[in-house]
């Protein structure tokens, strides 16, 4: 089941923002706090983005964070990956923009790989110097 997500529902989201992370990028473990977390979408994401989850029974397995034209977050939990989930919530924002943009990181090739089958074309690699991790990213583009 898909819904629009309350800020009720932000711890859940930031759970499930840290174990798909923290499993999809094992070199960056421990760069935030559960707490960190929990500020950044009530103060981040919350108010800045449509924030859209995929719900398994009762249990939140996915989630996608978008605003005009940009995904900002898009974690899917690594129990249910591969069984659609993280193509329903981009659906999600394909149906609502006819343009996006996402930044990923260059290691994280199931997540470009995943873009890139999805529509997304690669338009920029950079060093990481501009983002918090100093890992290398790649910015992705997807147009109706």
């Amino acid at each position: 089941m898909l819904r629009q997500l309350a800020l009720a529902d932000m711890g859940a989201a930031a759970q499930v923002h840290r174990v798909a992370f923290d499993q999809a990028m094992p070199w960056l473990v421990g760069l935030h706090t559960l707490d960190e977390d929990l500020w950044f979408y009530r103060e981040r994401v919350f108010p800045t983005c449509r924030v859209w989850g995929c719900f398994d029974d009762e249990v939140l397995s996915g989630i996608i964070a978008f605003r005009e034209g940009w995904v900002e977050q898009l974690y899917v939990l690594p129990v249910v990956q591969g069984r659609g989930v993280g193509t329903e919530l981009l659906d999600v924002a394909k149906q609502v923009c006819d343009r996006l943009e996402l930044w990923t990181f260059q290691r994280n090739t199931r997540a470009r790989r995943f873009y890139e089958a999805r529509g997304f074309a690669l338009v920029e690699q950079t060093d990481g110097a501009r983002n918090e991790e100093k890992e290398p990213d790649a910015h992705y583009v997807w147009t109706r």
